[in-house]
């Protein structure tokens, strides 16, 4: 669940904004004003000058000279101790504020997405929504001592450190500079993406950019519906092998890869995609050496998947998979000291389970019959979907506020399934007045064959560099029709492709498959 690197390349020229310390004073970075910040106070505020500083997470961008400020800020009644970093450019800042979000269970990744930010200029600001940077479990904060759901920390998680942490950053940054960013952005990616809604839907006024990667909406119902795979398995007994789902997958890309005109490896048409998993029943694949035939049994479970999470009686409750995704996140399952396979699910759904509807670290969620599943959906819906309120589809106030958001998915995402993405636009666009009037302020994009924020699978790759596109749009006027994306082979060769903006389709019309010309932006193949 945490989001890769991406480039933060700006167009625009920087504009040189370099401090100046005086004979005899305290530096600017060391004399920074505590920020007022509404609904909390000021616990410490410290500011360093860092030279020459290169970090592990981004070890391709060194020599960076910034002033880290530490702002440590408390909510009353919380208990909290929430920390928010600035990075300031001690020279050249572009006059931008970006803020960054976060991965998982952490709030924010720190070096990993403030070095791109400051390279290009940006003062940049991430925090840990005072309950640390594990993005691999709440474990650290999520209980009380009494067994009960932290509720203060949980909110700081799901949505008031995002908003704290922009009020700070734009202080920090005009406390520091003598003057306020001219434009302040927001980028995230995964639980990014959904930090990047909440400030959309709640705090409109916060950034005029907004992108939005991969963003898991309907939260609270989402964390569950990722148990679906090892429902499935439990309910059906039976626990295919990687290598069994590897033949699905393999077969479903092979099925609907050139509904696009291309063989290419990669599922561009999802619309006209009809793969049924039944047709392999009875086919023979090797795995580990031993020749295994397709069992009924296996098919069922992948069509299931494939179909979303349903009640008994076949009410639909979560979208499905996407035909060619790999199958390794949601319905990984482990073998047993005494050989037997039985689930292993997705971190961030089993710790959900254990910690936030249990309430029980010990709990043992490997084997979840459908009458559990059933229990933990309608809870988590009923205990959290006030506090998420991240799928909200009127986002008039975003828009009179002048905001602009670019929205990007991997179709073949194997963790946030597109489908819920794309009810969302479709969501907004009922809202809102149709796929035109929402365009004016934001724009979705889907990423053929491309996975969770830029993991694999590639595909066509992920957005090079999407908040430049949303520069360009924000300060310019120039809304995108197409993100440009790339990826390099296993040969070492680069692909590039302009993924098309919602709802239109990629389709080859001749040339080099590796090139981005040979391709256009249709509605219909």
């Amino acid at each position: 669940m945490i989001a890769p690197l991406l480039s933060l390349a700006v167009l625009a020229a920087f504009v040189s904004a370099t401090p100046h310390n005086k004979p005899g004073h305290a530096s600017p970075c060391q004399a920074i004003k505590p920020p007022h910040v509404p609904g909390a106070h000021i616990v410490s505020i410290k500011g360093t000058e860092k030279k020459n500083l290169t970090v592990p997470e981004a070890p391709t961008i060194p020599n960076l000279d910034i002033c880290q400020v530490d702002v440590v800020l408390s909510h009353p009644h919380a208990n909290d101790n929430v920390l928010v970093q600035v990075w300031l450019p001690l020279s050249q800042w572009n006059g931008r504020f970006l803020g960054t979000g976060g991965g998982a269970y952490a709030p924010g990744l720190f070096d990993l997405y403030l070095a791109p930010a400051v390279a290009q200029g940006y003062a940049a600001a991430a925090t840990d929504g005072g309950v640390g940077v594990n993005p691999l479990t709440p474990d650290a904060w999520a209980l009380k001592p009494n067994g009960k759901v932290n509720s203060e920390l949980l909110e700081n998680f799901i949505q008031r450190s995002i908003h704290d942490m922009a009020v700070v950053g734009k202080a920090v940054t005009e406390s520091f500079y003598g003057k306020k960013p001219h434009h302040s952005y927001f980028s995230g990616c995964s639980t990014g993406g959904r930090q990047a809604m909440v400030e959309a839907q709640h705090y409109p006024r916060d950034f005029d950019g907004i992108v939005s990667g991969s963003p898991t909406l309907n939260r609270a119902t989402f964390n569950v519906a990722l148990l679906w795979p090892q429902v499935v398995m439990a309910e059906e007994n039976t626990y295919p092998s990687l290598c069994e789902f590897n033949a699905f997958a393999e077969a479903g890309i092979a099925a609907c890869d050139e509904l696009d005109g291309l063989k290419d490896g990669i599922i561009m048409n999802i619309k006209d995609c009809n793969f049924d998993p039944y047709k392999l029943v009875g086919s023979k694949v090797t795995c580990d050496g031993k020749e295994i035939t397709i069992s009924r049994n296996v098919a069922k479970v992948v069509k299931r998947i494939y179909d979303g999470a349903t009640t008994p009686s076949g009410l639909q409750l979560a979208p499905g998979m996407v035909v060619g995704t790999p199958f390794d996140s949601v319905a990984n399952t482990t073998t047993t000291p005494d050989g037997h396979r039985v689930g292993n699910p997705l971190f961030y759904a089993n710790e959900w389970a254990k910690y936030f509807l249990e309430k029980d670290a010990q709990f043992d969620t490997s084997r979840i019959p459908s009458s559990t599943f059933k229990k933990w959906y309608a809870q988590s819906e009923f205990e959290y979907t006030d506090i998420f309120a991240d799928s909200v589809p009127n986002l008039t106030c975003f828009k009179d506020a002048g905001g602009k958001m670019i929205m990007w998915h991997g179709l073949a995402d194997p963790l946030i399934y597109p489908k819920g993405s794309i009810g969302y636009r479709q969501a907004v666009e009922r809202e809102m007045g149709g796929s035109r009037q929402v365009d004016k302020f934001y724009r979705y994009f889907l990423a053929p064959g491309a996975g969770h924020c830029g993991l694999p699978p590639f595909g066509v790759g992920a957005p090079l560099d999407p908040v430049a596109s949303l520069v360009e749009w924000v300060e310019r006027g120039k809304a995108p029709d197409t993100l440009p994306a790339g990826v390099v082979d296993a040969d070492g060769v680069q692909s590039t492709h302009d993924i098309c903006k919602y709802p239109m389709m990629s389709k080859f019309v001749g040339g080099d498959p590796k090139v981005a010309e040979s391709f256009m932006c249709v509605r219909h193949f």
